[in-house]
């Protein structure tokens, strides 16, 4: 498996790789100072240094079957990641950004981050609950969780927007998957795509202003990887997206939280087919 990790570029509408691996890397982060990339590896987090572009490992302790659901805390100190070293299912954990002992958070399996608030005092992350994948917050510092979704179906990928005031997901309530937002504080999900593609993992841009999120082929089930998927933009109060790429991906493309903290630039991961 070959691997490219790229970065775009929105003024200059094009992206460049930089970093490649005869190895699955996936689901890029940008470090809050923007000097470097978190990726996932072979169970492990690393992290991706743009000036000198080479897998570094972060220390996590026990936790070395990490998935690839993981991010940095708005302050930079902070790591969450989904483990299922110690109970066999994904199982969130904070540690120090620089390496550390896991701390557990949830008490409940499966669980799985996708994103921090702002104010880095709580996450939101999907978990299967009463045979349901729904989103849930959780205080970062450890509590319980609230549920924020019901009856959507199967519910994935929330991500804050950068006042708080929303977390953005997709469900597949109208048969495929669709992107909605929900009040982070509570309330009713608001449907914002109406498409017959098939819509991941929404991002929502540092400044506010805009959405990206994966697009895949009407009638594509799950997230899989090894499709030809298309990486969409679109406004934050809702509207036509417009493609930026099409590439050879999908699990493990952007499957986190990774925008730059200028809303210029974001980070994604594409694949080659096997020969």
């Amino acid at each position: 498996m070959r691997s490219h990790i790229h970065i775009f570029d929105l003024a200059a509408d094009s992206a460049r790789t930089l970093f490649t691996a005869e190895a699955h890397v996936e689901a890029p982060n940008w470090h809050p100072g923007g000097d470097r990339l978190l990726v996932n590896a072979d169970g492990r987090i690393w992290t991706l240094p743009l000036d000198a572009p080479a897998l570094q490992p972060v220390d996590t302790g026990f936790a070395t079957a990490c998935n690839n659901d993981h991010g940095p805390s708005p302050d930079g100190r902070t790591l969450a990641i989904s483990d299922k070293t110690e109970t066999g299912k994904s199982c969130i954990y904070t540690l120090p950004l620089a390496g550390g002992a896991p701390a557990r958070l949830t008490p409940d399996v499966p669980s799985y981050f996708h994103g921090w608030a702002p104010d880095g005092r709580t996450i939101a992350y999907c978990a299967l609950r009463d045979g349901a994948f729904d989103i849930f917050t959780m205080p970062a510092a450890g509590g319980g969780e609230t549920r924020l979704t019901r009856d959507l179906g199967h519910c994935d990928g929330p991500d804050y927007t950068p006042d708080g005031a929303w977390i953005w997901f997709n469900a597949d309530k109208p048969g495929h998957a669709q992107l909605y937002r929900v009040p982070a504080a509570g309330g009713a999900p608001e449907r914002m795509t109406r498409d017959a593609r098939v819509n991941w993992f929404p991002h929502p841009s540092p400044d506010g202003r805009q959405v990206l999120y994966l697009s895949y082929p009407p009638g594509t089930e799950g997230h899989p990887g090894g499709l030809e998927v298309e990486l969409r933009l679109m406004p934050a109060t809702g509207g036509e997206p417009r493609t930026l790429l099409q590439l050879f991906g999908g699990q493990g493309t952007i499957n986190v939280p990774c925008w730059a903290p200028d809303s210029r630039h974001f980070a994604f991961a594409s694949y080659e087919r096997d020969a």
